[in-house]
């Protein structure tokens, strides 16, 4: 059973939430907060595996909630997806940088709602080749000189640097496995090295160390 906590100080999103997640046998809602402040408590009597909470709230917005969340060994394997209300919140960015696992629009349809639990649930991530792309697009905008290399990046060899600017264009394992000619289990294996080495929560904060390490490269 996937345990499911949702946080957003708008009663009516919580409620379709509620009716979306009511229905599914393999889905429980564990609990409701309406702000980051009451999240927070909620997170620690629950340990759910999937939070959707949105950005802008009372007491603590979602991104300080977030690193809050993020830091805090106890919620360690809490997986969170950002809910917003514009493909490009102007917070997506710093989100996935702080260790969410990918972000969802609040008008999405309930199959997509329910594919994103289950994926991150697993372990994955919503970051499909288009968003990626944009979120480097909308990142060298908003910080056309930002490169700021990770202080552990110079610990990847050679191999795992490569692969990172795949994993940087949104491709999947076996899509960089395709391009490089090697099998997908050699491809996740330097993908979890590189992700200890550079103590990456998931794979969407992995694509954001190397967007900010300047590792990226034509789509």
């Amino acid at each position: 059973m996937i345990r499911v906590v949702v946080v957003d100080d708008e009663p009516l999103i919580r409620m379709g939430l509620r009716m979306v997640l009511d229905a599914e046998d393999d889905v429980e809602l564990v609990g409701e907060a309406a702000d980051g402040g009451a999240a927070l408590t909620l997170l620690r009597r629950t340990t759910p595996h999937v939070v959707f909470m949105d950005v802008r709230m009372p007491v603590y917005d979602g991104l300080e909630t977030l690193r809050q969340i993020t830091t805090e060994p106890a919620l360690a394997e809490v997986r969170v997806v950002m809910l917003t209300t514009f493909e490009l919140d102007e917070y997506v960015f710093e989100a996935l940088r702080l260790g969410a696992s990918g972000f969802l629009l609040k008008d999405a349809e309930p199959s997509e709602l329910l594919r994103a639990i289950r994926a991150v649930a697993d372990g994955g991530s919503l970051l499909s080749p288009s968003v990626t792309r944009r979120v480097i697009a909308e990142s060298a905008v908003r910080q056309p000189s930002a490169v700021a290399p990770h202080p552990e990046i110079d610990r990847l060899t050679e191999r795992e640097r490569e692969i990172l600017t795949w994993v940087a264009t949104g491709r999947s394992n076996d899509e960089i496995a395709a391009e490089l000619v090697v099998s997908p289990a050699t491809v996740r294996t330097h993908v979890g090295r590189a992700m200890v080495k550079l103590g990456a929560r998931n794979r969407a904060q992995l694509v954001v160390f190397a967007v900010q390490s300047g590792l990226t490269r034509s789509q």
